[in-house]
């Protein structure tokens, strides 16, 4: 009898765990829909790929769009860090936001009534990006032509055999 309720609770324990470490924000990411989050509405983190982020509530956590921008209108709050990927931020006055806020390849346009408790950075124009995403990449294609020219040049030349006519 002991046996049967301590795997019962065991059972128990196993199946409620997941419902009580759920988070009560849920997260969103979309690849080229925008997400908007209307006022009194509470969510986590934000991630957009190719659309747009549109905040008019809460976010208790990272709000972070590539390729898009980023509209934190009044009233709107962020608890964590706002980050642009080639896109811009707008930051209406009323908004607060607890990190950081980063455009990286766009432009921060800030109301002098916001308030941001973390740096502000804004790497404006394309060049920025061709450098942090660019480079890298030429460097790697240098190392793989590289060896390519390594490993041709200690091969053995191909031996050619005359025909019989």
């Amino acid at each position: 009898m002991k046996s049967i309720s301590l795997s019962l609770l065991m059972v128990l324990v196993l199946v409620a765990a997941p419902f009580a470490l759920a988070k009560a924000t849920p997260e969103y990411t979309e690849f080229g829909h925008q997400i908007t989050v209307a006022p009194g509405q509470k969510t986590g983190d934000l991630t957009c790929i190719a659309c747009s982020i549109h905040v008019r509530g809460e976010v208790a956590g990272d709000v972070t769009a590539i390729a898009g921008n980023i509209v934190l209108e009044e009233g709107a709050s962020v608890a964590g860090d706002v980050t642009a990927l080639g896109g811009m931020v707008r930051v209406a006055s009323g908004t607060k936001i607890a990190g950081d806020l980063t455009a990286l390849g766009g432009k921060v346009s800030r109301d002098p009534g916001a308030q941001i408790a973390g740096d502000v950075t804004a790497l404006v124009g394309p060049i920025w990006l061709a450098l942090i995403f660019g480079l890298p990449l030429v460097l790697v294609a240098g190392v793989i032509a590289l060896i390519v020219w390594l490993v041709q040049k200690r091969r053995p030349p191909a031996q050619t055999y005359a025909r019989a006519a």
